[in-house]
């Protein structure tokens, strides 16, 4: 024992003896005009102590930490609160991502507002976002089950474009009396008014499922339809809104052909050449059942060059990384591992940046006066009757009872996150209004809050009458 403490001893000494030496020896190494070092503050020292902690917090790298650890505690209650009240955590984060904005962050304490979220930090929150809904979009990729979609091509092709058709043509019809009132001037009709029409029109695929899911429902005859639909709805939605950016994006009509052109080839290329070429090669290197890493940083890179290629020619990044989701092999042990590898980064990490992000922007105090909530009120009742009715009436064509039919029109009626990144998207290419995105955000979580409770309605009525509703057991 004293042998390896004389040691330790005797290596601690000549370290300070050899470094007191070499200080010494370079100090006659300097210039004979001292060091004068900083300006000494006139302030007490620990006055200067806390000022230089404070202005620590202006560092970009300081405030985008700060931002990351508010934005997430806040997203994990709200998301924890909601599952008490039977709703999905996703409700939550996108409640918290408004609380922390303007709209009431902003109100109870705007000097807290500004410093942890301040104009110029905001370009590093923004990237960090769309990072994580470029991953989501992959993710909602993998998670359309194509051989299902087949097997309920039929109900699903009706109900879930019935379910764009009528809540398109209501949103564009009441685009009309909104387009002076609330849009921004240089932008012309068309595209405000194609912009309105798709933004009525989006079903949140993941929600949904994640209801059916909590609710044991994700077997059941309605449940294998409704995903079906849902899935058929975001893949129609995502290509038209494609085109829709194409148009609004491009300077005059041969511009537009030639976007969406460039789009068809893309998407015929993924689909009959990638696919093909996914399924063969990337099933065959799969390890022992589960994807290794080389595998896995190939699929990433597929994924983002996807997405880049789509940003490049003119529409946006995410329906590559959605297309890039799409054709990856129908392994399930695949789609599994990679799900759960991205969910565990961007949904808990990257989304409630993009919740933030999209809060930041929602100003629900520009609603002023009766005349705006009743807009705001006309648009969530437009947007409920468009989906909620137009899948409802195409799901009794198909031979559902009323019951099982209003369900499925509640489900269809979830927009939830996939609104948001909608809104968004139409933020940036300034179609929308500060004060009609303020709209559209409260029409998205409305329209998803109202889920829950409203199945919990119909399932409550049809236990009353059983005879009239389509068997429902698990297949």
């Amino acid at each position: 024992m004293r042998k390896p403490l004389l040691v330790y001893s005797s290596m601690i000494i000549s370290f300070g003896v050899l470094l007191a030496a070499i200080l010494r020896f370079g100090s006659r190494l300097q210039p004979a005009i001292p060091y004068q070092g900083p300006e000494a503050s006139a302030e007490a020292p620990m006055s200067n102590a806390f000022q230089n902690f404070y202005s620590s917090f202006q560092q970009p790298l300081t405030i985008l930490l700060l931002q990351i650890v508010a934005i997430i505690i806040v997203a994990r209650v709200m998301g924890f609160l909601f599952e008490k009240i039977n709703q999905p955590a996703v409700i939550g984060e996108m409640v918290a991502g408004i609380l922390l904005g303007p709209s009431l962050l902003g109100i109870l304490s705007p000097a807290v507002e500004a410093f942890l979220f301040p104009t110029e930090a905001m370009d590093i929150l923004k990237m960090l976002s769309q990072l994580g809904v470029i991953l989501f979009m992959f993710s909602v990729g993998l998670e359309l089950d194509l051989p299902t979609l087949r097997r309920q091509a039929h109900a699903a092709v009706m109900v879930s474009h019935a379910g764009i058709l009528v809540p398109f043509l209501l949103g564009a019809a009441f685009s009309l009396p909104l387009y002076r009132i609330l849009s921004i001037s240089n932008i012309p009709f068309s595209a405000f008014g194609l912009f309105m029409g798709i933004a009525m029109s989006i079903t949140a695929f993941p929600v949904l499922a994640r209801i059916l899911e909590e609710r044991g429902l994700s077997r059941s005859q309605i449940g294998i339809t409704a995903i079906a639909c849902a899935a058929v709805d975001d893949v129609t939605a995502w290509c038209i809104l494609a085109i829709v950016i194409a148009v609004i994006k491009s300077n005059g009509m041969s511009e537009a052909f030639l976007t969406i052109l460039l789009t068809l080839s893309f998407v015929g290329i993924m689909l009959f050449l990638i696919k093909p070429w996914a399924e063969r090669f990337l099933g065959r290197i799969t390890y022992g059942g589960m994807p290794s890493r080389s595998l896995l940083a190939a699929i990433f890179a597929l994924a983002f060059i996807s997405a880049l290629f789509t940003e490049a020619i003119g529409i946006h990044a995410l329906f590559g990384a959605f297309l890039a989701g799409l054709v990856m092999p129908q392994d399930a042990n695949l789609r599994k591992h990679l799900r759960q590898n991205i969910e565990i980064f961007s949904s808990a990490f990257l989304l409630p940046l993009f919740f933030a992000y999209t809060g930041l922007r929602t100003q629900i105090g520009l609603l002023t006066g009766w005349q705006s909530w009743l807009i705001c009120a006309g648009i969530i009742f437009v947007a409920i009757a468009g989906k909620f009715g137009g899948s409802m009436l195409a799901a009794r064509l198909t031979g559902m009872s009323w019951y099982d039919s209003a369900s499925m029109g509640a489900l269809m009626n979830t927009r939830g996150l996939m609104e948001l990144i909608a809104l968004n998207i139409g933020y940036d290419l300034g179609i929308l209004s500060p004060q009609i995105f303020a709209m559209m955000v409260l029409m998205a979580l409305t329209t998803t809050f109202m889920t829950s409770p409203l199945l919990s309605l119909l399932a409550f009525l049809k236990e009353r009458t059983p005879s009239r509703h389509i068997s429902t057991e698990p297949t």
